[in-house]
């Protein structure tokens, strides 16, 4: 598989205030809430935080799935498609089949890390429900995830991450998250 290619303007480096970032953890979490969710599955290391975040807003389980892209937390890393799972997953072994999911992230860089987690959790759990979200969206994937704050054409420093030294901007204020149309929420319409 050809990974998607990420863009970089190289116009500046995204900083996400940690305020930005609960802000935008309450607002996926209300974008969420419809489908009823009983776990919200962070891939570790990025999606952690707001596994956390938006599980507590939904009052649902939250666990952690370990899956690494990059080699190093460098800027601008090109995309290799290749995701390693780590084979000992015990957390996941909480979840029961058929479980309504939400897999959560910090970014959607290529997509290679949500294509290869959520096409593990189906084949392994059968969720009834398989939802995705991402604080950010690069411009250059094509995976679409359900829900997500941000489209971004640069690199994204989050509030979790060490402080590379480097100038950073702040996001824009986040008033929406944004929904990729194809899983309506239960219910009338």
């Amino acid at each position: 598989m050809n990974p998607a290619e990420r863009v970089f303007e190289r116009r500046r480096i995204w900083r996400l205030p940690h305020e930005s970032f609960l802000h935008a953890a309450r607002l996926i979490a209300e974008a969420e809430k419809p489908h009823r969710l009983q776990t919200v599955i962070g891939i570790a290391r990025g999606g952690v935080r707001l596994a956390e975040a938006v599980a507590e807003h939904l009052d649902v389980d939250v666990v952690t799935v370990y899956a690494r892209h990059n080699t190093s937390d460098a800027s601008e890393l090109p995309a290799t498609g290749r995701v390693h799972l780590d084979d000992d997953q015990p957390s996941l072994s909480r979840i029961e089949q058929g479980s309504r999911l939400l897999v959560v992230d910090d970014i959607a860089g290529s997509g290679a890390t949500l294509r290869a987690v959520t096409s593990w959790l189906s084949d392994h759990l059968q969720p009834t429900v398989l939802r995705t979200a991402v604080l950010c969206r690069n411009q250059g994937t094509d995976l679409t995830p359900d829900t997500w704050g941000w489209d971004v054409a640069d690199w994204v420093h989050f509030p979790w991450e060490a402080d590379s030294g480097q100038t950073t901007e702040p996001l824009p204020t986040l008033t929406a998250v944004r929904h990729h149309e194809h899983n309506a929420p239960p219910g009338p319409h």
